[in-house]
């Protein structure tokens, strides 16, 4: 299935992200995206959703999806639709969606109770944090529809495998103490 190919450049965000917050780098831009803002006395989206991470992870998406369109190898695995599309608004779709794919999620979180960074240990919350391993996906999928219909088996086996990838390196950012937690 070439769904899957999609979304290997969503591996940009946490390169580009990971020393951001290692090395603690573009300090101006480590405030909320939210400004603050709350909802019934609550955050929209927490601290954790900064203006440094929006710009680190989707620059490092969108430089992925640039340096890997430059291969023939990787856009032949591409659905023909996205293997024609302008490398810009490729890697543009992947970089948005990837930061504005979270946020409904975080927002939910933040709304029911769950802080950044955590889980609940009940089936809803678990059911939460396996979603939220793969919630682009479906912004990426909504900004790529102008130029590409995924059928709902390309659209499952990706998010599966973008789920299976997203455990795999946070448990490498876990081990390297990059990440205070699995999930």
């Amino acid at each position: 299935m070439h769904a899957r190919w999609v979304f290997l450049p969503v591996i940009g965000a946490p390169i580009a992200h990971g020393p951001v917050l290692q090395f603690d780098l573009l300090r101006a831009l480590n405030r909320p995206l939210d400004g603050g803002r709350t909802f019934r006395g609550r955050p929209l989206f927490g601290a954790n959703k900064s203006w440094r991470g929006a710009l680190a992870m989707s620059g490092g998406v969108f430089a992925c999806a640039s340096a890997l369109h430059r291969s023939e190898a990787y856009r032949a695995r591409l659905p023909a639709e996205l293997s024609t599309l302008d490398p810009a608004i490729f890697g543009g779709a992947l970089a948005l969606g990837t930061v504005i794919g979270e946020l409904p999620n975080s927002f939910l979180k933040r709304q029911i109770g769950i802080a950044p960074g955590t889980q609940r240990g009940s089936l809803a919350g678990v059911a939460i944090s396996v979603f939220d391993q793969g919630d682009f996906v479906l912004a990426v999928l909504l900004l790529l529809r102008p130029f590409w219909r995924v059928s709902a088996a390309q659209a499952l086996d990706a998010f599966a495998v973008v789920i299976a990838a997203h455990a795999v390196v946070n448990v490498i950012g876990y081990a390297i103490g990059a990440r205070k937690t699995l999930l």
